[in-house]
């Protein structure tokens, strides 16, 4: 599993395939070709995830799976696509074999409504259909439909993701209480090269972190007093949210380590509002933590 996964994720290998002795190996993100190094002869899964939660690597996919496949063909190559919204990512068509999302961000869109999808090539069809069923993974009739109400959007909503994130990810790259952009879409991020060659756009989550490491005060300053950013986890909905960690923290959810920075990581994700509006919320934000 990649290093850089949803943290439940890891925390399902760790805390629950662990307890019935399925061991996890944790790889980095830009790992490549390298990634045999952690096949083992009874290597089942490998699981990606690109970008990667939070820090947002991109994956260089096609060299990840042909090495898994040169090696151990057999084994089951899984995505995490939640980012990419299952389509600025077509995950089968890059020889994967089965690609997930929390259909409760974009495909839902509003924020009303929790959803998960698993699509299949012919080869796990079958088997993820089965073992669906045997589980009771029913979805009820009114998040069925608010789900085919969002995908009537979907195109339309992430392209103004897409265009309002790139203009805010241009403004903090250039402002100097930031250290660094993560956005898949922008040149010097993390995988940028990978993404500008396998993916057909970008979303509205990315991530910057501050040149410095912000205090409890200064935290409670910045984060509790934005007019249009909401803290809260689950984005793809309509309005733009914020989340702060420190280094120390993504580094407790980082198995293999790889934290490379010291100042307070901080994630947004940009919504549908004005991005003059938004900008100006940022702005009163880094004012506030001068």
């Amino acid at each position: 599993m990649t290093n850089t996964a949803y943290e439940p994720s890891q925390d399902f290998c760790s805390k629950i395939l662990g307890k019935l002795g399925v061991t996890t190996s944790w790889f980095d993100p830009l790992i490549g070709a390298d990634i045999t190094q952690h096949i083992q002869p009874n290597t089942k899964v490998v699981f990606l995830e690109s970008p990667g939660s939070i820090t947002m690597e991109v994956h260089d996919i096609p060299t990840i799976v042909s090495a898994v496949r040169r090696v151990a063909p057999d084994a089951v190559i899984m995505i995490d696509n939640t980012w990419a919204a299952g389509v600025l990512f077509k995950a089968l068509e890059f020889d994967i074999d089965i690609s997930i999302q929390a259909g409760t961000k974009y495909l839902i869109g509003h924020s009303d409504a929790m959803v998960g999808t698993a699509v299949a090539n012919a080869r796990c069809w079958e088997q993820l259909r089965e073992n669906a069923y045997l589980m009771g993974q029913m979805l009820d009739a009114d998040t069925a439909y608010m789900t085919s109400r969002g995908l009537r959007t979907l195109g339309v909503r992430l392209r103004q993701h897409q265009e309002s994130s790139l203009k805010i990810a241009a403004w903090l790259a250039n402002h100097s209480q930031v250290a660094r952009v993560n956005h898949p879409a922008l040149p010097g991020s993390k995988g940028h090269a990978f993404w500008k060659r396998d993916f057909t756009g970008s979303s509205g989550l990315f991530s910057f972190v501050l040149n410095k490491k912000l205090t409890e005060a200064e935290l409670s300053a910045y984060l509790d007093n934005f007019s249009l950013f909401s803290m809260a986890y689950s984005w793809g909905g309509y309005e733009s949210l914020i989340i702060a960690n420190q280094p120390e923290q993504i580094a407790a959810i980082r198995p293999a380590g790889g934290v490379d920075f010291t100042g307070t990581l901080v994630r947004v994700h940009i919504g549908l509002e004005s991005v003059d509006d938004l900008i100006a919320d940022l702005a009163a934000g880094f004012a506030r933590i001068v």
